[in-house]
């Protein structure tokens, strides 16, 4: 992905944005006395970056430009980076709540005793958000390097996958030689062809080609065996780093 370079950055002058609390307060006596009013002046203009970066990312996807999310915020860039260093840290402010969402989700699954219900009824809920919100899209189906919540939720939705294949192994319900690696390529693949899809057709068109692809993980007793070796960890990582170019 990429992060804030010339472009995005603010060229050091002071922060002309319009924002409603982009002014402090200073006491008569020089004694401070304004501190609670910027105080406050800062806590808004976070919420209103918050409110306008969500809604750009959706739109726009995350390599949306930084000065749209500060323009609809109505701040000036200086006043974005005071609180948002880099990209990453705007990213992970804004989806944290989302991400942990699809965590939630996944519990769910690992709860629920036959393993293909646990399985279908997760990817349902996960494709169900990456069919409404670009940005968090991008996050699912992509690397991205320096968002803490996501690197969480990977490794999460990683264990939640092997652990309900194995267990839909075991109980006859998934082929045996399908791999969690298999899954997530396929998963991130579709996943990105989502947005496209929805906005051709119709809002829940992707459940179409998400029951195909679950299907395709059945156990049959007429399924060939897969072709050709099996993506490694490594190799799935370094293929979802070239999804985001």
């Amino acid at each position: 992905m990429k992060m804030a370079d010339s472009t995005d950055r603010p060229d050091g002058t002071a922060d002309t944005g319009t924002g409603r609390g982009s002014g402090t307060v200073s006491g008569k006596d020089g004694s401070g006395a304004g501190a609670p009013v910027r105080r406050r002046d800062a806590r808004r203009n976070r919420d209103l970056l918050l409110e306008a970066a969500h809604e750009v990312f959706t739109e726009l996807g995350l390599n949306a430009p930084l000065d749209v999310i500060a323009r609809r915020a109505g701040v000036g860039n200086a006043t974005l980076y005071r609180h948002f260093p880099h990209r990453a840290a705007l990213v992970d402010a804004v989806f944290r709540d989302q991400l942990t969402g699809t965590m939630d989700a996944g519990d769910r699954a690992r709860d629920v005793d036959d393993a293909w219900t646990g399985l279908t009824g997760y990817l349902q809920a996960v494709f169900t958000v990456l069919a409404t919100d670009r940005g968090t899209n991008d996050l699912m189906t992509t690397h991205i390097e320096g968002v803490e919540s996501l690197e969480a939720v990977h490794a999460h939705n990683h264990r939640t996958m092997e652990l309900l294949l194995e267990r839909g192994r075991d109980q006859g319900t998934v082929r045996t030689d399908v791999t969690t690696e298999d899954v997530l390529f396929a998963l991130a693949a579709l996943g990105r062809a989502v947005p496209a899809l929805t906005t051709a057709t119709t809002p829940d068109a992707w459940r179409r080609p998400l029951a195909l692809l679950c299907d395709s993980l059945r156990a049959a007793p007429t399924s060939p065996p897969l072709p050709s070796p099996a993506l490694t960890p490594e190799q799935l990582d370094d293929t979802l780093h070239h999804f985001n170019r």
